[in-house]
């Protein structure tokens, strides 16, 4: 089952903009990875390193996989076929770009989800680090400024340790807890489904 790193250890600090009507403050949350039994290099840990600010909340998914890196990031680096393993999307398009980043992409999700399309825009993809982000631009549903990122890491027993993290605006009407709940869930799904289908990729290469 997918783990999740407690929301009080996160250490964090302040940053204030200014403009000339409005004063926004954002606080940069940091994701504990020191949690984890495998060593994460500070080049790649940077990146669960989220602004976020007063109306929005920052969480992480944490999902072991019995399949090498190798494996898990083949599939992870699909920005035009997430379904293969995220179920609750039902079609993907690519409107922009070759998969490379900048490229958008419009999903449709399957019936039952407050939420119709996404249209999303991939922001980090490195082959060498194996650390994926997008982050959502438009759509039809309520989760709104989302971006997350997700990271690979190989662990002793050749596994690989996913580690998803997001920033997302509460709906007006939610609670933070609540916003951070439902999107816990959603991540967890997916994750537990790519381990799945990368357990199924192993077994048929053997």
């Amino acid at each position: 089952m997918p783990s999740q790193p407690p929301k009080s250890s996160l250490p964090h600090h302040r940053i204030t903009t200014r403009n000339s009507s409005t004063t926004t403050t954002t606080t940069k949350i940091v994701v504990p990875l020191s949690s984890l039994t495998i060593p994460i290099p500070d080049s790649v840990a940077h990146h669960h390193a989220h602004p976020v600010a007063t109306n929005q909340c920052c969480s992480s998914v944490v999902q072991t996989i019995p399949a090498p890196v190798s494996t898990v990031w083949s599939v992870v680096r699909r920005f035009d076929y997430p379904q293969a393993y995220k179920h609750f999307i039902k079609s993907c398009d690519v409107i922009l770009g070759h998969g490379n980043v900048g490229s958008v992409r419009e999903v449709h999700v399957v019936s039952g989800l407050p939420a119709g399309r996404s249209t999303e825009r991939l922001e980090i993809l490195d082959d060498e680090k194996h650390v994926l982000s997008f982050s959502v631009v438009g759509g039809d549903h309520r989760l709104e400024n989302y971006r997350s990122v997700t990271t690979l890491h190989s662990s002793s027993t050749n596994d690989t340790v996913v580690v998803e993290s997001y920033v997302v605006d509460i709906p007006p009407g939610n609670t933070k807890e609540d916003t951070c709940i439902f999107v816990d869930t959603i991540v967890g799904c997916n994750l537990h489904s790519l381990a799945h289908y990368a357990g199924n990729m192993v077994r048929r290469n053997r």
